[in-house]
């Protein structure tokens, strides 16, 4: 699947067996809190036809998660393997739900999902390496205030 943003709006595009893209196309509507409009899809449309633009965004998706990868770890996050435009993350010892709540007071909004397997985990979509540098600077004084109230 590729994801194209254009105007503000990711647009997905699949390509597939016609099983594959009936059944999304049956569910698209039902689980998408996104739906896009004919301007946003015209958008959409103009973005994958103009390949050295496509080209370029993908490159900076890649340059700006292997970057937040790297910095993401060296403060204790475990990082799941990624080639999507988000990172699936586990602090070691900082509770997720914790994490997320202390971001959103600084106006940065991660997903936190509250179910047994991912309670731990936070999704963090990759944004402009500027918005990485905010949630890294962030979450470094997250961090280490969270972890210097630690005694032992």
């Amino acid at each position: 699947m590729v994801i194209i943003y254009c105007i503000g709006a990711p647009c997905c595009h699949a390509i597939g067996n016609t099983d594959l893209i009936d059944a999304l196309n049956i569910v698209k509507d039902c689980f998408n809190s996104y739906p896009l409009d004919r301007l946003a899809l015209a958008g959409a449309e103009a973005a994958i036809c103009d390949l050295s633009y496509f080209n370029a965004t993908r490159q900076q998706v890649v340059n700006s998660r292997e970057w937040l990868t790297m910095q993401l770890m060296d403060i204790g996050f475990s990082v799941l393997p990624s080639k999507a435009n988000f990172l699936f993350v586990m602090h070691k010892l900082q509770p997720a739900q914790e994490i997320q709540h202390q971001l959103r007071q600084r106006n940065i909004l991660v997903r936190h999902f509250p179910k047994p397997r991912v309670s731990n985990f936070l999704r963090i979509s990759v944004g402009t390496a500027e918005q990485c540098e905010m949630l890294v600077h962030a979450l470094r004084e997250i961090i280490v205030s969270d972890t210097s109230d630690v005694t032992c």
